[in-house]
């Protein structure tokens, strides 16, 4: 049996799509929210399973890693988090490299030899790796109008990764992985189900337009922090518009606040793009605290943390 677990962000489906298009499958598929990682906990296997893992962290899953291996399945990693120790295992390959510019869609695309590149350079807009989304680009020839095509879906589709629940999201992770493996370019896709394309677009022009209007928490010249309020599309809009203050300053490191159904707040991360470091080591020092260099978050921090947190994010990139 094939078992395909990906986090439900851009970069997470993305990459199985190029994986499926150039190895079609039957498969399980496991995912869920952006901020589900340890998704290989519950997975049950038989001897003989072949599991794909994309964009989840191997260090945040490695408990549960040794056991699906010592189960007799075979897995195939490939990631950009946060990875830890490595285990070696004959039924084990893995494809993983934390370099800040990097993502694990354009980690399949360079191990499919650029088949369906277009699929990861959409993946990297998401990321918001920008310049690494353009040189990957270069070879398909694109116009400009093009290229802000794909930037324009690979945000929508990591915008659509974020929320406390599935509930929040405008579709569920795998739901919108079915839709999106049917065509083999990401143009073919926003041509033939527009319906689909123009409710994460509208969706997410709407939650940005709310989320631009928030006045920061704190701010210094070396960071920003953004509370947002308690609403589906606060939870939303968390990620991506973390992305969008990096973009406009891009010398700041920002975090974007919002509040949880269990009454703590959910942080997002972002590293300065003229910094990108740091992050994963912050965000790790808290409990539920994780991902990479650039970009990082912590699931639940209690309310009362607050005032830590942001000594901690202060000191980190003063």
């Amino acid at each position: 049996m094939h078992i395909d677990v990906f986090n439900g962000d851009a970069d997470g489906i993305c990459a199985l799509v190029q994986l499926r298009l150039a190895c079609p499958a039957e498969a399980t598929l496991v995912t869920g929210i952006k901020r589900d990682i340890q998704l290989l906990e519950p997975l049950s296997v038989q001897p003989g399973d072949q599991v794909t893992v994309l964009d989840i962290s191997l260090e945040k899953n490695r408990t549960a890693l040794d056991r699906i291996l010592a189960q007799g399945a075979s897995v195939f990693y490939v990631d950009h988090h946060q990875a830890g120790e490595i285990p070696k295992h004959p039924q084990l390959k893995t494809l993983i490299n934390t370099d800040a510019n990097i993502c694990t869609s354009l980690l399949v695309d360079q191990h499919l030899g650029g088949k369906y590149r277009a699929w990861a350079v959409t993946a990297a807009f998401g990321d918001n790796l920008t310049d690494s989304a353009e040189q990957a680009a270069k070879t398909l020839a694109l116009s400009s109008h093009d290229l802000k095509k794909l930037n324009e879906l690979g945000v929508c589709i990591n915008y659509n990764g974020y929320g406390a629940s599935i509930a929040d999201l405008h579709f569920a992770p795998d739901a919108l992985f079915r839709e999106l493996v049917a065509y083999p370019s990401p143009f073919d896709f926003m041509a033939d189900n527009a319906a689909t394309y123009e409710r994460l677009l509208t969706g997410y022009g709407e939650d940005m337009a709310l989320a631009l209007r928030t006045q920061p928490e704190y701010q210094t010249e070396a960071i920003g922090v953004y509370i947002l309020p308690d609403e589906a599309w606060a939870r939303r809009i968390s990620g991506v518009f973390g992305n969008e203050l990096a973009n406009q300053a891009p010398e700041r490191a920002h975090a974007v606040l919002s509040f949880t159904p269990q009454h703590d707040y959910q942080i997002s991360v972002r590293a300065p793009l003229t910094n990108k470091t740091g992050a994963d080591t912050l965000c790790s020092a808290f409990p539920t605290g994780g991902g990479r260099k650039s970009a990082a978050g912590i699931n639940h921090l209690p309310l009362d943390q607050l005032a830590a947190f942001i000594s901690a994010f202060e000191q980190t990139y003063r």
